[in-house]
């Protein structure tokens, strides 16, 4: 049986067990959280975002789980910066033209912020003279930044971004920094 782990990534994490990046700055990576041996990511999550990373010891899973071909859809809690508008929410939602092509259509729709919604270090900048506004975005894609490089196309820029969900598997209260183990039926 394939097995599988749901970790809550903090920010400022890396999503891999080892730094390759400058020597003397070694940034934290998941073999600080993660002690269990054999276990890969399916999928990545940027250093500066925040949630739900699944990983597996099945190479089958996770290719299953990450491959752009398997549309496997991971959605997202987004915190913007502006008021998401008719026009920005319908364009994410018909898919946006970014230089390395279309987006696939989004499922999007305006949300409170999510309620048990831990801190975060540090904390995102507010202004007061600019409103701010989350969003749950639902891709079926996987490419490099896409839902940072979405929101900045239509005019909101990404303050803060938490995967909330791939496939069936959710975040749930999962608090950053912890993780626990799954059964396979995250598709």
């Amino acid at each position: 049986m394939n097995r599988v782990i749901l970790f809550n990534k903090p920010f400022g994490v890396l999503s891999q067990f080892t730094d390759k990046g400058t020597e003397g700055s070694p940034r934290p990576t998941l073999s600080a959280y993660i002690d269990e041996k054999g276990f890969y990511p399916a999928g990545r999550l940027d250093r500066d975002s925040e949630g739900l990373m699944v990983l597996t010891d099945s190479g089958p899973l996770q290719a299953r789980i990450s491959h752009p071909k398997y549309k496997l859809a991971k959605t997202y809690w987004v915190q913007v910066e502006g008021t998401a508008d008719d026009a920005a929410l319908n364009a994410l939602r018909s898919g946006i033209t970014l230089k390395d092509g279309k987006t696939a259509p989004a499922t999007v729709s305006e949300i409170d912020a999510p309620g048990n919604l831990w801190g975060r270090d540090p904390p995102v900048r507010f202004r007061k003279s600019v409103p701010d506004a989350w969003l749950s975005i639902t891709i079926t894609e996987g490419r490099n930044r896409q839902v940072r490089r979405m929101t900045a196309h239509v005019g909101l820029p990404t303050l803060r971004l938490i995967r909330a969900q791939v496939g069936d598997w959710q975040l749930n209260n999962m608090q950053p920094g912890t993780w626990r183990f799954s059964s396979e039926t995250g598709r």
